[in-house]
């Protein structure tokens, strides 16, 4: 059962770390990875005195923390709502709709959302037109990128990333909640002292895991809503990595962005740890 999936770790995310070094060196194909030259730290220095370095980095930071803001929460949310609905038949329909958009391509979902928010045939500018309000060309305004990935980001993986979380709470003693409502305590008092603290510990967990991403985004996603109207904020690091590799086939400037990359994904995540750990007993290491 485990074998496929330490094989994909091996392959993918194990064995490029012997390559790290083209990070320190003046990579050129015909030379090969032996021939190339060393040069230091000539490309973290040639990254970090870019003008685009702090844009890069806030772009990258501002997204993900609103996404850590209401993506996941959202999924912890939902689970509650749905633990709380009394119809088993109903419950199971509303998992089965929300799981749906999971399964969806990036490029499917991105189709989905542009025609949707399309100037011209979209269903919100009819809506808004019928209205009497002026259209919206969505995709080209900057300001409502990061409106569109979080919300798109949402009704993609809420119903999915609330599987962990409906999972933990069939763990919480039923007789708890019997015992609060003998004693009169509402479905609010119910789920702020029974049900979160009973989340609490998984809730830790994916919080601390979901700080070790605040680097990272979907490349492929990001790329896709990206256009030239809006790449004063849609440009990235993952992005701008992608388009230095693979664009412009400059792979030691590729490799040091996202092995400087690594290093504060990591940082993080002991940082969280270690203050989970320090506050909560709860940690993942």
């Amino acid at each position: 059962m485990c074998l496929p999936v330490f094989i994909y770790f091996l392959i993918f995310k194990y064995w490029p770390m012997a390559w790290l070094s083209i990070a320190f060196k003046d990579f050129k194909i015909l030379k090969g990875f032996s021939g190339s030259e060393w040069v230091g730290f000539e490309n973290f220095e040639k990254f970090f005195s870019n003008p685009d370095f702090w844009s890069l980095i806030s772009n990258t930071l501002i997204l993900n923390i609103y996404s850590l803001v209401f993506c996941f929460t959202a999924p912890i949310i939902f689970a509650i709502l749905l633990n709380e609905l009394w119809s088993d038949k109903f419950k199971r329909v509303a998992q089965t709709i929300s799981y749906l958009p999971h399964f969806l391509s990036t490029v499917v979902m991105v189709s989905m959302v542009m025609t949707f928010l399309s100037p011209s045939l979209g269903t919100l500018n009819s809506i808004m037109a019928s209205l009497g309000m002026e259209k919206i060309n969505f995709l080209s305004e900057p300001q409502y990128f990061r409106s569109i990935m979080i919300i798109s980001g949402i009704w993609q993986q809420v119903g999915w990333s609330s599987i962990i979380y409906l999972s933990a709470l069939t763990s919480i003693d039923q007789s708890l909640y019997e015992a609060a409502t003998v004693d009169g305590a509402s479905k609010w008092k119910q789920v702020w002292n029974i049900t979160l603290p009973g989340l609490s510990n998984t809730i830790i967990i994916m919080l601390i895991l979901q700080i070790g991403n605040l680097m990272n985004v979907n490349v492929e996603k990001i790329y896709l809503f990206q256009n030239p109207l809006n790449l004063s904020v849609s440009e990235m690091l993952p992005t701008y990595v992608y388009k230095m590799g693979i664009v412009n086939s400059d792979y030691s400037l590729a490799t040091a962005i996202g092995l400087f990359n690594s290093v504060i994904s990591l940082g993080l995540v002991l940082l969280a740890n270690q203050a989970s750990k320090k506050y909560s007993e709860v940690s993942i290491m």
